[in-house]
């Protein structure tokens, strides 16, 4: 067994007794005595644990020889505070809401952030009525949007509404729908990017395109074109770490204002300043599940942020 920086690889010993048809959970728990068993089903359920690089079930039954690897996320245990910080909320009620966020609001608390996140912002406006599957530090959150990224984000407010929905995540019938600018005039009028997404394997804050990475498929379709940039609506059939971000810029197309992925060209802090953008180019525009008690079909769209209709207003004018 071997440990760099939260990811934890074990090879399955094909010589060992034990490990002979045994199933996923208990192998690890036997394995890994610093985990539960119940913190291992989690990290099964959020497929941070892979076999042989793809997500697998607790009841896998392991064979000898099997590449088993644990991402661990980093421990966080923070007395969180309710804060009045505004909210645009869409849709509500006692199940549910649907928040549209600003870019530069991060989900919620993580490694040297214990406040200003939408969590705080949630304790404020909804009390105890958020699920709490996710844990103290992350209540309601169902799916999250990066800190930069603005648009729809379901929250919970009850453990049964958490798991319909994340379910519903899960299995792709709760559809997400993003518009990026990205940099650069983009041919296709529209694709598929097919590509597995996986840790970069020298930046550890970095999400890369690797042969060993989760699948990960994203369609996008061209909006317009302008002289330096392409408006697309990016479709998510899977929802990995920065997956439209890592995409794009995989196919010479990062999102304008990236700064993790666009380090090049308009992705600094004073490209965005002159592009007039508080975040990068990426909008969670319409997002769309089923209601977790009533059954009926739930469709929300979110318009562009301000800064960015600014934007593309000067672009068409250009």
């Amino acid at each position: 067994m071997t440990m760099d920086d939260g990811l934890i690889r074990l090879i399955v010993d094909d010589e060992a007794e034990e490990a002979g048809g045994v199933r996923l959970d208990l192998f690890l728990s036997r394995a890994v005595k610093d985990l539960s068993r119940s913190r291992i089903q989690k990290l099964i359920e959020d497929e941070d644990i892979l076999v042989n690089n793809q997500p697998a079930k607790a009841s896998l039954k392991l064979h000898g020889g099997e590449l088993v690897t644990i991402e661990l996320q980093e421990p966080v245990e923070l007395d969180l505070q309710p804060e009045n910080i505004p909210l645009e909320i869409v849709f509500q009620d006692e199940h549910l809401a649907v928040i549209n966020k600003p870019a530069g609001l991060v989900t919620h608390p993580g490694a040297g952030i214990d406040s200003g996140t939408l969590v705080n912002a949630l304790l404020f406006h909804m009390r105890d009525s958020l699920s709490g599957i996710s844990g103290t530090v992350r209540p309601g959150i169902v799916h999250r949007l990066d800190k930069d990224t603005s648009g729809l984000l379901v929250i919970a407010k009850n453990d049964l509404a958490h798991r319909s929905l994340a379910e519903q995540i899960k299995a792709k019938t709760a559809r997400r729908n993003y518009i990026a600018l990205v940099d650069g005039v983009m041919k296709p009028d529209l694709g598929t990017i097919d590509k597995p997404i996986g840790r970069h394997p020298t930046k550890r804050k970095q999400m890369a395109v690797v042969s060993e990475g989760r699948k990960a498929i994203s369609r996008f379709k061209v909006i317009e074109r302008f002289a330096k940039f392409t408006l697309v609506k990016v479709m998510l059939e899977t929802g990995r770490t920065h997956q439209i971000r890592v995409h794009m810029s995989s196919l010479g197309h990062p999102v304008a204002g990236d700064l993790l992925y666009n380090p090049k060209s308009s992705g600094n802090e004073a490209a965005r300043q002159k592009l007039g953008l508080k975040g990068h180019a990426l909008h969670a525009a319409q997002l769309s599940f089923t209601h977790p008690t009533t059954g009926m079909l739930l469709e929300f769209e979110a318009p562009l942020p301000e800064d960015f209709q600014t934007l593309l207003t000067h672009l068409k004018m250009s």
